[in-house]
């Protein structure tokens, strides 16, 4: 039974110390805004019509 109390133990450890970089990402990290450009290929915007079929 002691294993199993060292387990959960370590467990809640390891969760607290992830949980504890999480607040600290959040309280001392500020993101920084920035222009995002994406290019997009003209054969995307413009692409040909398909074929029509005929029955």
């Amino acid at each position: 039974m002691p294993t199993l109390f060292r387990f959960l133990f370590i467990l809640a450890v390891v969760a607290g110390v992830i949980y504890g970089s999480m607040v600290a990402l959040v309280l001392f990290v500020e993101p920084r805004e920035r222009g995002v450009t994406v290019r997009v290929p003209s054969e995307r915007l413009n692409a040909p019509a398909a074929p029509k079929q005929q029955p």
